[in-house]
């Protein structure tokens, strides 16, 4: 089951900017609602999520319980070539998630 879906143009040439949009399943539960015996429900919220191409770490979040749940992420990258896009997330539990996709970058045209 993945916890993440991430997407990018599907054709991407070395050097240009890309959009990429990360959605990441969490119940992101505030610790202000209750269930429906009236118990209060525990926070448990992403606390830090990165991504990673490559080496290279290329966006950074430190989400609060003000995000909705399945938050979607989007940020600009610019591709110099093929590489591994690594998310990895920790919520207030203490469970990790981890997801992987390789972006494909083809060479730039040659003038």
């Amino acid at each position: 089951m993945n916890l993440a879906r991430i997407h990018w143009p599907e054709r991407i040439t070395a050097g240009e900017v890309v959009k990429v949009r990360l959605l990441v399943q969490h119940p992101m539960d505030t610790g202000y609602l209750y269930d429906l015996l009236g118990k209060l429900v525990p926070r448990n919220v992403v606390i830090l999520l990165t991504c990673t191409l490559g080496q290279q770490e290329v966006f950074r979040v430190e989400p609060s319980s003000g995000i909705a749940a399945n938050p979607l992420f989007e940020f600009f990258v610019r591709a110099s070539e093929t590489a591994e896009m690594r998310v990895q997330w920790e919520d207030d539990r203490g469970k990790r998630g981890e997801f992987r996709q390789t972006m494909t970058v083809l060479p730039s045209p040659s003038r």
